[in-house]
């Protein structure tokens, strides 16, 4: 069975946990549009969230033959392939003092929205980052790396004038990149250096737009092909682009959402999001709450996400 949070929110009584869901969709492009594979059953004792699938490799191809002669063999190649919702989230606390005097800031709500705007670019950490370690699942990085879907750029969009110089050669180089997919992309994964850079162009070729969502929020699109922000991920010291621009040169994700794509997973029923906010009635001075998003990612058909690396922005 397929899901999407918006669908998980509709199965839910509770309107706390409905916000929390909605500001989960509001805090991340990604996660609104996703579709989750919610058919993770965890097994005895229910100590694992794996979720076993097949990947297609190699799709079939097709051929003519003349007459009295057979056609050379060929065939789709498959590989069975696993991988783990995680358990992601935090909890934080607020004095019952303090949550009664906040006045026009609901301290409860805010300190709810801040863990998850955090759980959030955690998974987006995740998406391109995730190397199956320490109980992670595989990112966009290590899937395609070494595929063919993993591809090299040549053109330098260091400046304004190599934008107005070279953005002809990069409308080339994303016109080979998006035909490489199986399908039409879904999302365009970046950091906010090279949206800029990619908005600069789309501008100059007249591919560029801007709608607002159901959230009021502003969605920019290249050829029609939504362009999302990655975000960055603080890991307790420091703020990084969750795309990562390494020596001037950063990337480009493109994913086709779908179960016979890029999808997410997460266990049965509707509990990728859980919320448990604290009763303020009851005895105790500080009062605990958390937020829950147990969740991961497969694809399903490495034709059906691409990278393009190595853009030389600055």
């Amino acid at each position: 069975m397929a899901i999407t949070l918006n669908e998980a929110k509709i199965g839910m009584a509770d309107k706390v946990d409905q916000q929390v869901v909605d500001c989960f969709r509001r805090s991340s492009q990604l996660l609104d549009g996703m579709v989750f594979d919610n058919v993770i059953s965890p097994g005895a004792g229910g100590s694992t969230l794996t979720y076993g699938y097949i990947q297609l490799k190699t799709p079939a191809t097709a051929a003519v033959r003349t007459v009295g002669s057979e056609y050379t063999p060929g065939e789709a190649k498959r590989e069975q392939k696993t991988t783990d919702a995680i358990i992601m989230g935090g909890a934080f606390q607020v004095d019952r003092v303090l949550q009664g005097t906040s006045g026009a800031v609901d301290e409860l709500a805010f300190q709810a929205e801040q863990k998850i705007k955090a759980t959030a670019n955690y998974f987006h950490e995740m998406v391109i980052n995730g190397n199956g370690e320490n109980g992670t699942f595989d990112g966009l990085k290590k899937l395609l790396s070494g595929t063919a879907n993993e591809i090299t750029s040549t053109v330098s969009l260091t400046s304004s004038q190599e934008l107005d110089e070279n953005y002809n050669a990069f409308l080339d180089e994303m016109d080979s990149f998006l035909s490489a997919l199986d399908g039409t992309a879904s999302m365009l994964l970046m950091n906010r250096d090279m949206l800029i850079k990619l908005r600069s162009v789309a501008r100059r070729a007249g591919y560029y737009e801007r709608n607002k969502d159901d959230f009021g929020r502003t969605v920019e699109t290249y050829a029609g092909i939504p362009m999302v922000d990655m975000g960055k991920f603080f890991d307790g010291n420091e703020s990084r682009d969750v795309v990562a621009t390494q020596e001037g040169k950063t990337a480009i994700y493109a994913v086709c959402l779908g179960l016979d794509g890029f999808h997410g997973i997460s266990p049965q029923g509707n509990g990728v999001i859980t919320a448990y906010m604290p009763d303020l009635n009851a005895p105790g001075a500080v009062k605990t709450g958390e937020v829950e998003l147990v969740a991961g990612v497969a694809l399903k058909n490495t034709l059906k996400a691409a990278v393009l690396k190595d853009i030389a922005i600055g």
